[in-house]
């Protein structure tokens, strides 16, 4: 029995999401609609309020690298000294009001290490 189009998972995600990730604003839509259930408008409409955007600025690459950059929320190529990690998705659960697990890790770890 054979398993399929190895590629095809990871082709259909791609034209799922299309935002471009961290080129754009696609991974933080993404979690909105993960994370409160919002359709991908809604989720779009959501993220350009919070980023003082239009939902079509989303998606242009030169306009998110500014923002991402100015916020220090993740960047693709990231310069040093610039959030990265953990410390960005601390920066982006701020900006979006939700709850992303390993921010909320870090925070029980620090509140028992005092």
């Amino acid at each position: 029995m054979g398993v399929g189009d190895p590629v095809g998972m990871p082709i259909s995600h791609i034209m799922a999401s299309g935002m471009g990730g961290l080129r754009t604003a696609g991974d933080l839509v993404a979690r909105m609609q993960m994370s409160k259930k919002m359709r991908i408008n809604e989720a779009k409409e959501y993220v350009a309020k919070k980023l003082n955007l239009t939902p079509s600025e989303l998606s242009d690459e030169y306009v998110m690298r500014e923002v991402r950059e100015e916020l220090d929320i993740g960047i693709i190529t990231p310069v040093p000294g610039a959030a990265k990690g953990i410390e960005a998705k601390v920066r982006i659960a701020e900006l979006l009001d939700i709850t992303i697990n390993p921010v909320e890790r870090l925070k029980n770890k620090e509140k028992f290490k005092s």
